[in-house]
């Protein structure tokens, strides 16, 4: 009878390409499109063309995995599969340490949105720590209901900001054919403010940043493989299910931002709403309801997060390179411990760096990278048979297994070393760099170097 209570509460085909849809759409859509259009103006639609190119083939590369392996941890699992324990347990606390910043990212962004939205201070670091505390607690709630309703609400979620975005290219749509208004993009690249053009000139590294911003509205794919042990047939359904998610996402931001271009540029790149996607519009309703659209999208995304993160350490602890206590779930299958644990990395680390959310993504940004790398190159040792831990007898591929593999290092690369790094760790002022960010450097030092030492010497028994 628990048997079959654990079949169904795992996740289907249509469930798995919510989740993905979930743990891709979260604030970026509504919060930064403005930005993208601010850096490449009329662009912009080929900028998230290519970002959304560059997440299929990287999604790609992570399916051909999934086929391979299919214990949770994603990055962690492959890697280890790959190139063995040592290196797997290097990517899977990196990868870990990762998803839970992220997770602290995506709860900042909705406490801070929500704060603003109703006329608070965003900046208020008691206020925003008791939002972090509200949010967390009704997240723990969900996920102590079990797998069952954590599936629900993802669902529920990922319909309702999907509602959202598609009213607003509906909506858009529907003005742009009432009013008549001009169809124009390359207007935008003339638009001025203090007699000064809002675009500027389009260079090799602006070009690069602005793929960059608009590719950070696409990731989360990475991170939908995490718990295919809590998954139906996951070496058949996330092959399938994860590039279907990149396409229905690439098919609604392009609609999106193209409404938002030609209905009201200007606004959309120079307004200081916190959801600059609904100040195209000047109906209240609407814009109210695409302001609801837009907290379900990152509440839903924070229950995508509660999902993916606990389910790495807890996969670690699978393979004995962590203790085996990590794996005790209750009885709605809740994975109580890794949960808490995620839980409280995700509140501390934001709370040390007094939520700023800069740093915090830059970090979030680079062990995403690390991943973008080792994932294809794990995949190429499963073609070739020269993995170090044991796979399954997949039908290889030479496309999907080995070209899409090295485009997407070719690509991760071409943009690591085209990346503006003086603005990641630097301190800007009026446009220039003006001092070393220590708060960023520090960051990566400690999750790139600290922790892995840490959890290293914390778990030497269990992994020998």
């Amino acid at each position: 009878m628990q048997g079959n209570k654990t079949v169904n509460d795992k996740l289907g085909f249509w469930s798995i390409v919510f989740l993905a849809i979930n743990s891709i759409i979260g604030s970026g859509i509504f919060l930064t499109p403005g930005s993208v259009v601010k850096q490449a103006g009329s662009k912009a639609l080929l900028i998230y063309l290519i970002a959304a190119t560059f997440a299929a083939i990287l999604a790609i590369s992570f399916s051909a995995a999934a086929k391979y392996v299919t214990k949770s941890g994603a990055s962690y699992a492959y890697a280890k599969a790959a190139f063995g324990d040592n290196i797997g347990f290097y990517v899977g606390i990196l990868r870990y340490f990762s998803a839970s910043v992220a997770w602290g990212v995506m709860a900042v962004g909705v406490i801070k949105s929500t704060i603003s939205i109703f006329g608070g201070n965003p900046d208020n670091i008691s206020a925003v720590t008791l939002g972090f505390v509200i949010l967390m607690v009704a997240i723990t709630v969900i996920n102590i209901f079990g797998q069952k309703f954590v599936k629900f609400v993802m669902n529920l979620a990922t319909a309702g900001k999907l509602a959202a975005l598609v009213l607003i290219i509906v909506a858009g749509v529907a003005l742009l054919i009432t009013s008549g208004a001009s169809h124009n993009l390359a207007e935008v690249d003339q638009i001025t403010q203090n007699g000064q053009k809002i675009v500027p000139t389009l260079t090799t590294t602006s070009f690069v940043m602005a793929i960059v911003s608009a590719f950070y509205a696409f990731t989360g794919f990475e991170s939908v493989a995490s718990g295919s042990d809590d998954m139906q047939a996951p070496e058949k359904n996330l092959p399938r299910a994860i590039p279907l998610a990149i396409f229905v996402i690439a098919a609604i931001y392009i609609g999106v931002v193209a409404v938002a271009m030609v209905l009201n540029p200007r606004v959309l790149m120079t307004t200081n709403q916190v959801v600059a996607i609904s100040a195209i519009f000047n109906n209240e309703i609407l814009r109210d309801v695409i302001l609801v659209g837009a907290l379900i999208s990152m509440l839903g995304i924070n229950v995508a997060s509660s999902f993916n993160a606990p389910r790495i350490l807890e996969a670690m602890a699978r393979e004995h390179q962590l203790p085996i206590s990590l794996t005790k779930r209750t009885q709605n299958n809740f994975p109580i411990r890794t949960f808490f644990i995620s839980v409280a990395l995700a509140f501390l680390v934001p709370l040390a760096f007094q939520y700023n959310m800069g740093n915090l993504i830059t970090l979030s940004a680079m062990v995403r990278f690390l991943g973008f790398i080792i994932v294809p190159l794990a995949v190429i040792c499963f073609y070739y048979g020269k993995n170090k831990g044991a796979i399954l007898p997949a039908t290889k591929n030479l496309l999907t297994d080995i070209i899409v593999p090295v485009l997407s290092i070719i690509l991760v690369i071409f943009l690591l070393i085209n990346y503006n790094w003086q603005a990641q760790f630097g301190i800007i002022a009026n446009g220039k760099v003006i001092g070393i960010n220590w708060y960023a450097i520090l960051m990566m030092i400690f999750g790139f170097v600290i922790l892995p030492l840490f959890m290293f010497w914390f778990s030497r028994k269990e992994r020998r």
